[in-house]
């Protein structure tokens, strides 16, 4: 069975609620990638609170992408524990 693609906004907010775990390892770099070619440098990633293994999941993906220079989980106002902050470098990388 093969899925059709799913269209995103690329809009520096990604939620994962609508995604499959299985999904996030490719859907997460591919998006990130996405978002830096068009500039956006500030993006929020919406793993939601949970058992906490998505958003460990995220987080390592995020430790070992070359554009990203840095993450922490949200402020209360962004979503707190249930969603992360990325800052993407500028420029290749």
């Amino acid at each position: 069975m093969h899925d059709d693609p799913v269209h995103i906004p690329i809009d520096g907010v990604l939620d994962l609620h609508t995604f499959r775990p299985r999904e996030v390892g490719e859907l997460v770099p591919d998006y990130l990638e996405e978002c830096r070619r068009r500039g956006i440098y500030s993006v929020r990633i919406i793993h939601g609170k949970g058992t906490g293994t998505l958003r460990r999941t995220v987080h390592a993906i995020l430790a070992r992408l070359p554009g990203v220079a840095s993450f922490r989980l949200a402020d209360g106002d962004a979503g707190g524990w249930g969603a992360t902050l990325v800052e993407l470098r500028r420029g290749e990388g």
